[in-house]
């Protein structure tokens, strides 16, 4: 008796058994078609083509958090029209360039623009005098004077923007460094988004600087400028290397001026900043603004935007022709060595009372200037 309900018992437990894995197969043969029933195809045709717009993917999907990948149509006549699809306007000379890849610009005014003029004491009264006479006087919160010597009838124009650098006054590559350096620095504190530096011979058209800055992004990395040369220079690279290498790089004259973005000036600051452009300098033996263009195009990697709307005294500037005259950025005028080197322009003055041109440029821009002849028209 004992036996059979112990058979019994083993068949129960084995009916059990073959019960418990029929059910399993059942249950796993239900299931198995709902997974089938989801889609399992990858969803890159959802994902824009353009590169770095992979975040417009988001905008692709609905409440439940799926992907619209069969609506490819849909997203493809909904996405905003790319950039790319305009009309493009040129870069190089035009006042209008603009930057690759930037699509809008805030507003840009004198007083976000830092202009630096460089002198030395022995121009004040020749040079830096006419200058406030005409265009500094347009601008004199924004235009720093940096020169190497103390000079009180030139504080009572200037004010607080008259700054002695402590520079030696010798045209030596060590003093221009030393000047540009302190250059920099003020124009980091100043909080401004330009950096513009001129020399003390050079008029600085104002509307043409506004236009042209304005075509660009203060954050971008912009360096614009004219070189003197026909062709980049090339100097031992002492920075990097030991100097047994050399680089080559372009780089604007300071004589005619340049401007420089604040987004590349404050890349600048490890080789610029507290002195260590003077340090630079001395490393690749070359004068201030090859130093700027040798930060920036050999350390930086960015080309400088080369434009012909920057002028020095280096060049024929009667070659220009008359009616561009007031729409360049930077003007210059001819030494002793070379008087007649000036812009051909007619104005109320003549060339014996305006040798430089520069009251007349500056009457024809502004004729409501008290000393200004009053039948000068633009």
């Amino acid at each position: 008796m004992h036996l059979s309900s112990v058979g019994i018992s083993k068949r129960c437990f084995l009916v059990s058994l073959a019960l418990c894995a029929l059910l399993l197969l059942l249950i796993s043969t239900l299931q198995t078609p709902q997974r089938q029933g989801e889609p399992p195809q990858p969803r890159p045709h959802a994902r824009p083509t353009r590169a770095g717009r992979g975040n417009k993917l988001h905008s692709t999907r609905n409440a439940t958090g799926h992907s619209a990948a069969g609506n490819v149509k849909d997203f493809s006549v909904t996405r905003p029209r790319p950039p790319e699809a305009g009309p493009r306007r040129p870069e190089g000379d035009a006042p209008h360039a603009s930057l690759p890849g930037s699509q809008s610009r805030e507003p840009l005014e004198l007083k976000d623009i830092f202009i630096a003029v460089k002198t030395t004491r022995k121009y004040h009264k020749s040079r830096l005098q006419l200058l406030f006479q005409t265009w500094v006087s347009e601008a004199k919160e924004q235009t720093f004077i940096f020169t190497d010597g103390e000079d009180a009838e030139l504080k009572k124009k200037a004010g607080a923007n008259i700054i002695n650098t402590n520079c030696s006054a010798a045209h030596t590559r060590q003093a221009l460094c030393c000047k540009m350096s302190v250059e920099y620095d003020k124009f980091i504190e100043s909080q401004k988004k330009w950096f513009c530096h001129v020399d003390d011979d050079n008029y600085v058209i104002l509307p043409s600087l506004l236009q042209l800055l304005s075509s660009y992004s203060h954050t971008q990395d912009v360096y614009l400028g004219r070189p003197s040369l026909d062709h980049p220079i090339e100097t031992a690279e002492r920075v990097k290397s030991d100097g047994s290498a050399s680089v080559k790089f372009w780089f604007a004259t300071g004589g005619a001026g340049f401007c420089i973005s604040r987004g590349l000036a404050l890349k600048m600051s490890p080789w610029a900043s507290l002195g260590n452009f003077i340090t630079t300098a001395e490393k690749i033996r070359l004068p201030d603004d090859c130093t700027i263009g040798y930060i920036i195009e050999a350390l930086l990697e960015v080309p400088l935007k080369h434009t012909r709307l920057f002028h020095s005294h280096l060049e024929n500037l009667q070659r220009l022709r008359t009616d561009s005259v007031l729409r360049q950025v930077t003007l210059s005028y001819g030494g002793f060595e070379n008087k007649r080197n000036v812009v051909s322009i007619a104005g109320g003055f003549s060339l014996a009372e305006d040798p430089s041109r520069f009251k007349t440029v500056h009457c024809l821009l502004y004729p409501k200037t008290h000393w200004c002849p009053h039948n000068v028209h633009h």
